[in-house]
């Protein structure tokens, strides 16, 4: 979820806008209605295919012991986190079915062939409905032991809607949103555990940035350059707030140091003054936790922001043989974006093309391809 030096956040569009007023507030009204029909009509049309797995006999009302604020989305989500399902299905199932990812999207989630994740998914509904396991809401004495999948699938739906792996638009608004409205469900239902508490921190502060992460035209702005009056300063006292009460309780987990992350950059009034020494410790701790390769990229940026491009562009060259991430884009960028710092400016220019050719973002593949025409320009000047 941390962006590191390729970063970008958005400013809101301002083309469009007519200049009458009260015709701009009809306008925006229609849009919100629109807005609001569409986001119910995906919503009943994720619960008619789950209503599709369930037989018959099984379609049961919800417990009585489950609480008045969750929802139909959210016993969704939990009821695809099945305990006849591997983590890693439960999850991909869920962003296909509750989230309305495509499988080409879980796929780029889960950092695998959008064939192997098709064959996944299909697995997991199969496996469901030969389990003979009743497909419901989960007591409240299962609830904890399928929190963990539960989590990692918000994040991941969070992750797809703040940055986009694909198409015309950097973000996509109504993925991060209601990821952030289930995490705030999943927080009241569960208000003592620390890593949803974690998890809901780190998506408020890290969505706290959105409305700087693109220019007008929807162009990216990369974190450095980012105008953070723009900041959601309400988001960012929240999540700054929940990243201290999580703290409190129990051993640190993986989104709590991840939202200690976030709080970092947000706090800071640039990104020279940013504690980068400390971030190097998180993403550190992060990675005695697991073997990420995206958490060992975000480390590499934050090594070389506290010691320099070489020490970053070092540890990069032991990611190029990690097949998870060989051929990742942001991977390339990053080296790119080094290089650059370092004075190697060809190399910089060859690996923006490369990272450009390998990414499926428009607003992104736009962004890298300027940094090779300012570097051809700067080659040329340089010459003359």
């Amino acid at each position: 979820m941390q962006e590191g030096l390729i970063a970008a956040a958005t400013q809101w569009p301002t083309a469009g806008i007519p200049d009458n007023p009260r015709a701009w507030l009809i306008m925006a009204a229609s849009r919100r209605l629109t807005d609001m029909l569409r986001s119910e009509q995906a919503r009943q049309r994720r619960e008619e295919r789950i209503a599709q797995w369930i037989l018959p006999d099984q379609r049961l009302a919800p417990p009585a012991d489950t609480p008045p604020q969750s929802d139909d989305t959210l016993i969704l989500l939990f009821m695809c986190c099945h305990p006849s399902l591997s983590p890693a299905s439960q999850i991909a199932l869920t962003l296909r079915a509750v989230g309305g990812l495509t499988s080409a999207e879980v796929a780029r989630a889960f950092l695998v062939p959008e064939d192997t994740m098709t064959r996944r998914i299909t697995r997991a509904k199969a496996s469901i409905k030969e389990s003979g396991i009743p497909f419901q809401v989960p007591s409240a004495s299962e609830r904890p032991g399928r929190l963990a999948a539960v989590l990692h699938v918000l994040y991941l739906i969070f992750n797809e809607g703040y940055a986009t792996t694909s198409g015309p638009s950097l973000q996509r608004a109504d993925l991060a949103a209601e990821a952030i409205r289930l995490a705030r469900i999943v927080h009241r239902l569960l208000p003592e555990d620390p890593e949803g508490t974690g998890l809901l921190a780190l998506m408020l502060l890290t969505d706290a940035r959105r409305s700087a992460r693109t220019g007008p035209a929807g162009e990216l702005i990369p974190l450095e350059r980012q105008d953070r009056s723009l900041w959601n300063a309400g988001q960012i006292a929240e999540g700054s707030a929940l990243v201290e009460q999580a703290l409190t309780r129990g051993d640190v987990g993986a989104y709590q140091l991840q939202a200690m992350i976030a709080a970092l950059h947000d706090q800071a009034q640039s990104t020279d003054t940013t504690d980068w020494p400390q971030i190097v410790e998180l993403y550190e701790s992060l990675l005695r936790l697991a073997d990420n390769p995206v958490v060992a990229l975000n480390h590499a940026v934050a090594v070389a922001m506290a010691r320099g491009p070489r020490a970053g562009l070092t540890l990069l060259d032991r990611l190029q043989t990690d097949e998870r991430i060989a051929d990742d884009p942001r991977l390339f960028a990053v080296r790119a974006h080094l290089l650059e710092r370092a004075g190697d400016h060809q190399a910089a220019r060859d690996f923006y093309q490369a990272a450009a050719r390998r990414s499926h973002s428009l607003p992104r593949q736009r962004y890298l391809n300027e940094q090779v025409a300012r570097l051809a320009k700067f080659r040329d000047v340089t010459k003359s």
